[in-house]
């Protein structure tokens, strides 16, 4: 039998079993090397990190994920302090599922305290797959969001001792909202990546921007495998790591935006992430953490050192902007080379490529 658990409880069970987790899972990113550039013919000043994914403008390809809301006090302040981090740092930031405050509007200022805090900053919405094209206006209306995010979780409620189980027509439900709201809209894994098969049939409804969410980071699975009574193990190594899922995403298509998240945890993964093809990078835990156990000066520091440090990797490898960075060669070794090369993909591509 499934105790009756409320939805802040649940919240903050996930906080508190993301900030415990180590990270003990690989995103692959290990198996992806630069090839240095002697002569790069470029001065540090000259790097630009403006970019855009779909319609968005971006002061910075790395951003705030989504993370949390909807737990009262604990959530809002948290969400408070990422914003007040993005305002400062010009980052763009996604709030976590908004359904929390659309069946229950007490929830509300939980999100709408994003807003208040970065009026002019870029702010994305979140709902699960399951929300109707009314309920995605309301999130979107909540917080006067720039684009929406929808969320697939089918791994996480599956898991989840009070989740869905019942998955049918989340494509029908996704292409209704693409109709419905006036905003680009996302459509994001939360931590098990997302093939080339699943962006293939996303972009077929529509969607122009996707965020692969690869396995590597914050496991859901293994923190629901905590309320469980009994677990399901197999659950908790299941999943694409993030730095092939952004590989199998940029072979569905070359007209997709692409985001790379998942495990992401420095700035050298960042560069990797978007070497790989990915537009933006966002990170959740890493700041989250830092935030938790740090405060927010901390991780303002952080935000600025992930920044310098990705414009120095940048000028290592004579890149100037995003793009220059997107035709960096780079070589993919071990298991992910041995995933990619069985899913037909060649990766010799990536080490015979050149910015110049």
């Amino acid at each position: 039998m499934v105790m009756a658990v409320s939805r802040a409880e649940r919240k903050w069970d996930h906080i508190h079993f993301a900030v415990e987790q180590q990270h003990p899972h690989s995103t692959a990113f290990k198996d992806v090397q630069f090839v240095h550039q002697s002569l790069p013919d470029l001065n540090l000043h000259d790097v630009r990190l403006e970019h855009k994914i779909g319609e968005l403008s971006l002061g910075s390809p790395i951003f705030i994920n989504a993370m949390t809301g909807g737990g009262g006090e604990v959530t809002w302040q948290i969400n408070k302090s990422l914003a007040k981090a993005a305002k400062e740092t010009g980052l763009a930031m996604a709030v976590g599922s908004q359904m929390s405050a659309i069946k229950d509007p007490n929830e509300r200022y939980t999100y709408e305290v994003v807003r208040e805090e970065n009026p002019s900053g870029v702010i994305i919405a979140n709902i699960g797959s399951e929300a109707t094209p009314e309920q995605a206006k309301v999130a979107v209306e909540m917080i006067k969001a720039d684009a929406l995010q929808i969320h697939l979780n089918v791994i996480q409620e599956l898991t989840m001792p009070e989740g869905d189980r019942d998955f049918s027509g989340t494509l029908a439900s996704i292409s209704a909202i693409l109709d419905a709201v006036d905003v680009p809209v996302i459509v994001k894994e939360v931590g098990f990546g997302m093939s080339r098969e699943t962006v293939s049939t996303l972009q077929e409804v529509g969607v122009s921007i996707v965020d692969v969410g690869g396995f590597g980071g914050t496991n859901f699975a293994s923190i629901e495998n905590k309320r469980r009574e009994h677990s399901f193990p197999f659950f908790n190594h299941w999943g694409i790591p993030t730095a092939v899922s952004i590989v199998e995403a940029t072979h569905a298509s070359t007209n997709l935006s692409i985001i790379g998240s998942g495990g992401i945890q420095s700035s050298l993964d960042v560069a990797k992430a978007l070497a790989l093809g990915a537009d933006a990078a966002g990170m959740a835990g890493v700041f989250l953490q830092t935030l938790m156990e740090k405060g927010l000066e901390s991780l303002l520091q952080e935000i600025e050192k992930l920044q310098k440090e990705l414009i120095v990797i940048m000028t290592a490898l004579g890149a100037r902007t995003i793009a220059d960075l997107k035709r960096a060669p780079l070589i993919i070794s071990g298991k992910s080379a041995h995933w990619l090369s069985e899913r037909g993909i060649d990766t010799s591509q990536y080490s015979r490529r050149t910015i110049k």
